[in-house]
């Protein structure tokens, strides 16, 4: 294990995935979105085949025997990038990264649901806590605090896509959370971007727009940037335990920023920043819930190991 390696990885494939975003942003405004996931999940095909491919891995990631879950995850998946995409165009960057952390949160409600995952009191009201900081952030576009200023429509439509594509990113992880029972992580990835672009081709019928030149250029490096941040963060894992990385996921906030004022021109509101460290606060605490427990269980193993007969 080479902890300062894992987080180094981890905050550049943060990096990476806030200058994809950009990128999209930057091109939402000109083509439709079925369009955008198209070029982000095809041409993430070459970083992702090279680096397996390099890895001696190749014919793992087209060897499956759960065909049914990599499609629920793929079609999962691609309603969250849908969704994701078409707030990129409403919003600032900021924001719709802001909001997407509550992702996270849904992350532990599904669980329990679904994967029937013992959640307790502290996780509860951590997520409850979290829930009124993503309210704080919507604020403004409900128009329900003395943030609210006035904002278009496509606005307020634009928080309700981001929102919901979080829903559906805590879904996908879920699944995700089932496939690697049985599946390698280069067959989960590989099917999700061989079916994302798949679904996508299907809207060509209501129109795709020819780009110039200059944007095809700009589309190719949203995919390449797409399947190099994957490979950052799959191999962050390789070199720190999750409980490590997983805060470093909130850097991508400060990219956003960054990445939003020098190219858009963008600052959040009072709101947006006020609700942002709430939530992002929530999801450290969950995270370091998780490693005490991780801890407690592993003693509690260890305990168990040591008596007679144990």
């Amino acid at each position: 294990m080479k902890p300062l390696l894992g987080i180094s990885l981890k905050v550049l494939s943060a990096l990476v995935f806030t200058l994809m975003s950009a990128g999209v942003k930057t091109l939402a405004a000109d083509y439709p979105v079925g369009e955008l996931v198209f070029f982000r999940t095809f041409f993430a095909l070459i970083p992702l085949l090279v680096w397996l491919a390099w890895q001696g891995d190749l014919i793992n990631a087209i060897r499956t025997d759960n065909v049914p879950g990599h499609f629920l995850r793929g079609l999962i998946g691609t309603s969250g990038m849908y969704l994701g995409f078409a707030a990129l165009a409403y919003l600032p960057l900021h924001d719709t990264i802001a909001i997407g952390y509550a992702s996270p949160l849904m992350v532990v409600i599904l669980a329990a649901i679904l994967l029937k995952e013992k959640v307790r009191a502290y996780r509860w009201t951590a997520v409850g806590i979290g829930f009124i900081g993503v309210l704080i952030m919507l604020s403004p576009y409900l128009k329900l605090s003395p943030f609210s200023r006035e904002l278009s429509v496509g606005a307020s439509i634009g928080a309700f896509f981001s929102l919901l594509g979080a829903f559906c990113s805590a879904g996908a992880t879920i699944q995700v959370r089932r496939l690697t029972l049985t599946e390698r992580t280069g067959a989960i990835v590989f099917y999700f971007f061989i079916l994302a672009s798949g679904l996508s081709l299907l809207t060509i019928p209501f129109g795709w727009t020819i780009p110039s030149l200059s944007d095809v250029l700009l589309f190719v490096l949203v995919g390449i940037l797409g399947g190099i941040g994957q490979i950052l963060i799959t191999e962050s894992y390789r070199y720190a335990d999750t409980s490590i990385l997983a805060p470093f996921e909130y850097t991508t906030m400060i990219w956003a920023l960054l990445l939003g004022w020098f190219l858009f021109g963008d600052l959040p509101s009072a709101a947006v920043m006020t609700g942002g460290v709430i939530v992002a606060g929530t999801g450290l605490f969950i995270i370091w819930r998780e490693r005490q427990l991780g801890l407690e269980r592993t003693k509690a193993l260890e305990t168990a190991a040591q008596r007679p007969g144990g």
